[in-house]
């Protein structure tokens, strides 16, 4: 009867063993994300005043979400993408009726600030925790659009809008969408005769007038990395 005992207890014991090591690997918190996305750009400037997602091209990158607590995080990004436009059938006249169109890839290097309308996590710490959140996000990047055409390096500020949702233990998914306003106006200068748009109607602008903007809507997959220290609370 003893060893029944004994053999039974073992055996509920090892059942559910499995139980407590998943419950405990929900409970941890982590202080870093870092993956990749996948998605399409299009860009708004001369060539196109006011249609988004027209003629999209491809845009892909990495990043690295840094986690402050579950609703703050600071996100770094690596980003290319592929712009064009043309003003064939444009409803705007340019001097002499001229014509033109561009493609251009843009890369892309910033930092933005993430703020979760909802507590994003499963950790024990995060009280009232969710799995799904959407979130806003603005900042502060670099972008450059190398030849054919005139080389362009020159500041971006990005808004946008997101959601992110946690499928298994450390990995979370989600879709995010951001409007990216440069400072320069070149981005669809090309290297070709004639019209150029950084200055079609060759009046002179300042500040935020007449600037190019691009965007990007991408699908993304990140890996939550280094858990974070439960008992020191960081």
């Amino acid at each position: 009867m003893a060893f029944i005992k004994r053999t039974l207890i073992s055996c509920i014991w090892m059942l559910t063993l499995p139980l407590f090591s998943l419950h405990a690997q929900d409970d941890e918190e982590y202080r870093m994300e870092l993956g990749g996305g996948l998605g399409g750009s299009f860009y708004m400037g001369d060539a196109n005043y006011t249609t988004p997602f027209k003629n999209i091209g491809v845009a892909g990158g990495f990043m690295a979400r840094f986690i402050m607590n579950p609703r703050m995080s600071i996100k770094t990004n690596l980003m290319a993408g592929r712009i064009s436009g043309n003003t064939k059938n444009f409803k705007n006249k340019y001097p002499d009726n001229g014509e033109v169109g561009f493609k251009r890839t843009l890369f892309d290097l910033g930092a933005q600030f993430e703020y979760n309308f909802l507590a994003y996590g499963t950790g024990i710490g995060y009280n009232g925790g969710h799995r799904f959140t959407p979130y806003i996000l603005g900042g502060m990047g670099f972008t450059f659009a190398p030849a054919p055409a005139e080389g362009v390096f020159t500041v971006n500020f990005p808004i946008g809008v997101g959601v992110k949702y946690k499928i298994a233990h450390r990995i979370n998914i989600g879709c995010e969408f951001t409007m990216r306003f440069s400072l320069s106006d070149k981005l669809d200068v090309t290297n070709k005769e004639g019209l150029q748009l950084n200055d079609p109607y060759r009046i002179k602008s300042q500040g935020w007038k007449n600037k190019d903007s691009y965007s990007y809507t991408v699908f993304f997959v990140t890996y939550d990395l280094f858990s974070r220290c439960k008992e020191c609370n960081n």
